[in-house]
């Protein structure tokens, strides 16, 4: 649908970790002709007129922590070059920076949502950008009119922010002769995003200023890939900051246990949060407690399979009961193995109600209470109408961008058609060589890049609440790349009361205000 003024939007089945419903590309028409003893033509391949460069530029003022920064927004497009050093993506940025502060001086920091293959207003208009748009968050957020307010959470006195949609997502397109395929996989992400950053630092004279990635979800998949080869390719980075992490996929196919486990110490969490559990003491006491659950009893029991003796067997049962608020006939018939769409349906079934995969503070109510899994997310439908509406408002009225272009919230049909295959920037040593991966597992190409550059500093943000990529494997994750001591102390975890967006707990986006302070001062100090 498009709005009187121009706008479009596309709406997707999935904001920021699902995979999306795939829609038909358009291609171009081609015939084969040919006569016995001539060979087909091949087809001819569609061309995208490739854009000029443009920008829209406007003058803002910011105040919070006693301070006021005059800043300048500019929202437009850089061209992108494919390897044969043609043009062949238009990305879509916006950036503000500060006004009169000498670069060398002025951190700058790139951000961008996950999917892959969505659009980066969540980053944008939720976390630390100037402003931000109200929500009800954990409730569903009333209809229009919707609030955009100043935002006194903004990393903006710390840094100038760059939010970046990635290739075919929101107003950023394949021109020229470029295709979906050169942008729908991993390492072809990888490249794009490469090429956009040295493009944008050349053009904005920003080589010599302290450099951070901000990811969250996919984005952050893509944050250690991504620094890895820029380090390659001479860009060094003060830090970067993985919100909701997924690093390595291959836990998702590694065997039928290897994810439960993962789960058990978020369950935990949203356990406590509903009050389905007897606990004392503070959430990260009873987390810790389900760590140890998680990583040593539950853990060895699930080793033993169809061998774990009865007795041992209803031990477990009664154990994660306690922790999962879950009954434990129901942890015995699901044989000790919770699926996270079965929990959601299942904590709050006796009131008729499932809870946010994103973020499981938020519930809502089913169809019925009979169904194994639940039929939506309303962490995401509960936020979703106001994110969307609100940056086209901000968009036009603020920044001034027009584009008769539509917005997508998801490149159409991207994650249907991601490649997931990848190559490992950085040489890995201890016999892992630099073969290609069938899913990725970036933890590598990260660690590749910490210790090539052993003051790379990396904060690891994690909600409590999140089902798409709970904090136990991130942990996991990170504490095994094989990093010596001094530079595995680089290494930085915040957790909060939220879930997958952070920033949706404002509360918790304070708290997290305060860690990234603490974080840039470090990653900037001679």
């Amino acid at each position: 649908m498009r709005s009187g003024l121009g706008f479009g939007i596309v709406a997707a089945a999935a904001m920021l970790c699902g995979v999306v419903e795939p829609m038909s590309a358009q291609s171009a028409a081609a015939s084969r002709r040919g006569t016995q003893g001539e060979a087909a033509t091949a087809p001819e391949e569609q061309s995208v007129p490739i854009p000029p460069e443009t920008t829209s530029v406007t003058k803002h003022d910011w105040t919070g922590g006693g301070q006021t920064i005059h800043y300048t927004a500019t929202a437009g497009n850089i061209l992108i070059r494919d390897e044969k050093d043609k043009v062949n993506g238009s990305i879509f940025y916006t950036a503000y920076t500060q006004d009169g502060v000498e670069s060398k001086n002025r951190p700058v920091t790139f951000f961008y949502n996950g999917g892959p293959g969505a659009a980066t207003i969540w980053l944008h208009m939720g976390s630390f950008g100037p402003v931000r748009v109200i929500t009800q968050s954990p409730e569903a957020t009333s209809p229009a009119p919707f609030e955009t307010v100043a935002n006194q959470y903004s990393l903006i006195d710390r840094s100038d922010l760059v939010f970046i949609d990635a290739p075919l997502c929101g107003f950023s397109r394949a021109v020229g002769k470029g295709t979906a395929k050169d942008f729908a996989g991993t390492d072809q992400d990888i490249h794009a995003f490469e090429q956009f950053i040295s493009r944008y630092i050349t053009v904005n004279q920003r080589w010599n200023s302290p450099k951070f990635l901000f990811g969250e979800s996919y984005g952050t998949t893509r944050s250690a890939g991504l620094v890895s080869a820029l380090q390659n390719d001479g860009i060094e980075f003060n830090g970067v900051t993985l919100l909701s992490t997924i690093l390595n996929y291959g836990v998702r196919s590694a065997g039928y246990d290897t994810e439960v486990i993962g789960y058990v110490p978020s369950y935990a969490a949203i356990a406590w949060q509903h009050n389905k559990v007897k606990h004392t003491g503070s959430i990260a006491d009873w987390v810790e407690q389900a760590r140890k659950f998680a990583g040593g009893p539950y853990l060895a029991a699930l080793r033993e399979g169809d061998a774990l003796p009865p007795a041992e067997f209803d031990a477990i049962a009664t154990k994660l009961a306690g922790f999962t608020g879950l009954s434990v006939g129901y942890i015995k018939e699901a044989r000790l193995r919770i699926a996270p769409t079965r929990f959601r349906k299942e904590l709050l079934r006796d009131d008729d109600k499932i809870l946010g995969r994103y973020d499981a503070r938020f519930e809502a109510y089913d169809v019925d209470a009979a169904g194994e899994n639940p039929g939506f997310d309303p962490s995401d439908t509960g936020i979703s109408g106001a994110y969307v509406a609100a940056f086209h408002d901000y968009i036009q009225r603020e920044l001034k961008y027009m584009s008769t272009e539509p917005y997508y919230l998801s490149g159409p049909g991207v994650s249907a058609a991601w490649d997931f295959k990848h190559r490992p920037s950085g040489a890995q040593g201890g016999g892992g060589g630099r073969g290609e991966q069938p899913v990725p597992d970036v933890a590598m190409d990260l660690a590749d890049a910490m210790r090539k550059n052993p003051k790379l500093r990396v904060f690891s943000a994690n909600g409590y609440f999140d089902l798409a990529t709970p904090f136990f494997n991130t942990e996991y994750d990170l504490h095994h790349m094989l990093l010596p001591p001094a530079i595995a102390s680089n290494i930085q975890f915040g957790y909060y009361p939220a879930g997958h967006m952070v920033y949706l707990n404002v509360d918790a986006l304070k708290t997290m205000k305060g860690d990234m302070e603490r974080f840039y001062g470090e990653a900037t100090r001679r």
